[in-house]
């Protein structure tokens, strides 16, 4: 009897032994998966802040495209509308003198002088205006003067600023003093269809044909 007490007594500690050990494999199991959540959290998160710099790092990239797209069409924009200075024809003028005689598709720089001479029946036929368009600044005096070539001439502006009487003789001169800026655009009338015209570009041009020049125009005979 007592060793069959002694080994129930014996039995019964082991099966309380072996259930100890199962709650603490148990435990260990759920802390492993509780910690294995924490990982997969961990590394969900990890992926939402990835996420997250990409989408930065995509609105920045987004942004610096727009910046540089638009510094571009400043850019282009500047250059387009570039009109005036030394050497540049105005469109107006370009095409106003498109079929003009002796017209070469450029400016004569005559910036920074007071007075400026423009011939009056040059070109192999005496039918041309040379040169045909000048650059001035304001207050400039232009001086036309006849070479006595392709018959009676005069100077008439687009706008009736200024016009000049009819001549021929070799040495006649026009003058006209230009006070403002602007595209101040002429021919001869006898022969504008044959393209005897010119043009006066004063400081850095405009849109029209020219201010009101003032009644600043004179006529001689020398």
């Amino acid at each position: 009897m007592k060793r069959r007490k002694l080994l129930a007594l014996a039995g019964g500690a082991v099966s309380l032994a072996l259930a100890g050990c199962a709650g603490d494999t148990d435990e260990a199991n759920g802390d492993n998966q509780t910690s294995g959540t924490d990982d997969e959290g961990g590394a969900m998160d990890d992926n939402a802040t990835g996420d997250d710099a990409a989408g930065g790092n995509g609105e920045d990239g987004t942004g610096n495209g727009e910046d540089g797209t638009g510094s571009g069409n400043e850019t282009e924009n500047g250059d387009a509308g570039g009109n005036g200075g030394a050497g540049n024809v105005p469109s107006e003028v370009d095409d106003y003198l498109s079929e003009a005689s002796e017209y070469n598709g450029s400016l004569e720089d005559m910036t920074g002088e007071d007075e400026a001479t423009v011939e009056v029946g040059a070109g192999s036929d005496g039918l041309a205006f040379s040169p045909a368009a000048i650059q001035v600044d304001s207050g400039t005096t232009v001086t036309w003067e006849w070479t006595g070539e392709g018959g009676a001439h005069n100077v008439v502006h687009e706008d009736g600023e200024f016009e000049s009487d009819l001549q021929e003789e070799d040495g006649a001169t026009f003058e006209h003093t230009f006070e403002e800026e602007g595209n101040f655009l002429y021919y001869c009338n006898p022969h504008r269809s044959q393209g005897m015209k010119g043009a006066v570009v004063v400081g850095s041009g405009g849109g029209g044909t020219g201010g009101n020049g003032g009644d600043n125009s004179t006529g001689r005979l020398s």
